[in-house]
């Protein structure tokens, strides 16, 4: 079954993840695309990763509807921060000034494409009963302005 594409204009929301690994943890897009393989996914859910030092690595093609929010994949970015719970897997906003600056510069490349989106961590989507990404990405980016 082919997926039907992703067009700019129908994106909604730059959904902002965590790959709920601690911090010691040194992943990256290849290693979430495997996990999410091996759930039986098409290929890794997200469209970007951004790893511990800054390093924006690309996921799931653009112009494809990702699998990061259930219901809605069709309308949205999915960005997924690498960290976000401490050693004991308990949700934690451990992310590095490398990331978060990464994060920025990648979401003010983002919003001349998608000028309507609004940026939004997954837990703010009603019904998810997760804490990703680790903090409060819609306050986060509105003060930042974006």
């Amino acid at each position: 079954m082919a997926l039907r594409p992703l067009k700019a204009a129908d994106v909604r929301f730059l959904v902002i993840h965590c790959s709920a690994t601690p911090p010691t943890a040194n992943i990256g897009a290849k290693d979430i695309d495997r996990w999410h393989r091996d759930k039986g996914w098409l290929c890794i859910g997200y469209h970007h990763v951004i790893r511990r030092d800054g390093t924006v690595e690309a996921g799931r093609p653009m112009d494809q509807p990702g699998a990061h929010v259930e219901g809605h994949n069709a309308e949205s970015i999915g960005i997924c921060l690498v960290g976000g719970v401490d050693a004991n897997l308990k949700p934690e906003n451990n992310f590095t000034m490398a990331q978060m600056q990464a994060l920025i510069d990648l979401l003010k490349r983002l919003r001349p494409t998608y000028p309507i989106a609004t940026i939004q961590g997954h837990r703010d989507f009603p019904g998810v009963a997760k804490a990703c990404p680790s903090f409060a990405a819609r306050d986060w980016a509105a003060n930042l302005g974006l």
